[in-house]
């Protein structure tokens, strides 16, 4: 009887032995995890201290010739908080919920801000396979292209445009816009994904700093500017052509593994597969 508990304990002691070893964990997770982190404190910081935004955009004869955003943001900052941190195991992504509870700051044009105790909330989403990147990258495209377009409602851009009729027939039409800009306090409001994987970023800008950055007060009909910003995963356009020629501050948390509501996987174009979820994304408020 003692040598079969001796040799059942000793079964017992090897299975939990080998169950630890299969259980050990190599570094994707913690790169992935540590990755969604510091997406997750760059957008803090373009809400709080601000991100300075350049934009162009071109047409030809009525045919798309281009768009670019490019922004950049620096900062000094403290007291940033992850409240909530999720990993999928499965696709490999991890989203990272940041706060921080403000008083006064310098934002990005050297004028301080009294926030007076709010706290901000902003998510982060990263991943260290590349094949899943597409729909994070997607939403950050579309992050830029909302702040493009706060932008040019506050700020302003310049529009240059030059148009030729001969015989009743349009020989040349040409439109450029540019526009450059140093934006803050904008608020992300809510992200979402649609069926084909683009992605769809909710902005907004509260009045109080439309004043600060005009330094004039300027009528607008409510009391916040809110633009909805869009980016894809797929650059069909440029691809050759063939043929016809989302809460409150409750301090630091744990990691824990869960289902993150990203379309990874999907087809560039029309449905997707059936084991995917549709929509994706969440409202911050």
């Amino acid at each position: 009887m003692n040598h079969r508990y001796v040799r059942l304990a000793g079964l017992v002691a090897l299975a939990m032995l080998l169950a630890s070893q299969t259980a050990v964990a190599g570094n994707k997770k913690l790169m992935t995890v540590n990755a969604a982190k510091l997406v997750a404190e760059r957008a803090i910081v373009e809400s709080v201290i601000g991100i300075k935004v350049r934009s162009r955009e071109q047409v030809d004869n009525l045919v798309a010739e281009g768009v670019s955003v490019d922004a950049k943001t620096a900062a000094s900052i403290k007291g940033i908080e992850f409240t909530d941190i999720i990993y999928d195991p499965e696709k490999d992504i991890a989203q990272a919920e940041a706060s921080i509870r403000l008083g006064r700051v310098s934002n990005i044009v050297g004028r301080n801000i009294d926030f007076g105790g709010q706290t901000i909330r902003r998510v982060g989403f990263a991943t260290s396979t590349p094949a899943m990147a597409g729909p994070l990258q997607a939403l950050r495209a579309a992050e830029l292209d909302a702040y493009k377009q706060l932008a040019k409602i506050v700020v302003g851009f310049k529009l240059d445009s030059r148009s030729s009729v001969r015989d009743y027939i349009l020989e040349s039409d040409s439109v450029r816009a540019r526009m450059m800009a140093a934006i803050y306090g904008a608020e992300l409001v809510g992200y979402r994904w649609d069926e084909d994987g683009n992605a769809y970023v909710n902005m907004r800008l509260r009045f109080g700093a439309v004043q600060d950055v005009l330094k004039q007060r300027i009528l607008y009909d409510n009391e916040v500017i809110e633009v909805e910003g869009v980016g894809a995963q797929i650059d069909d356009f440029n691809a050759p052509v063939e043929g016809f020629g989302a809460g409150e501050f409750k301090g630091r948390a744990a990691i824990r593994e869960g289902v993150i509501d990203v379309p990874v996987g999907m087809p560039p174009m029309g449905v997707r597969p059936a084991e995917v979820p549709p929509g994706g994304g969440a409202d911050l408020h």
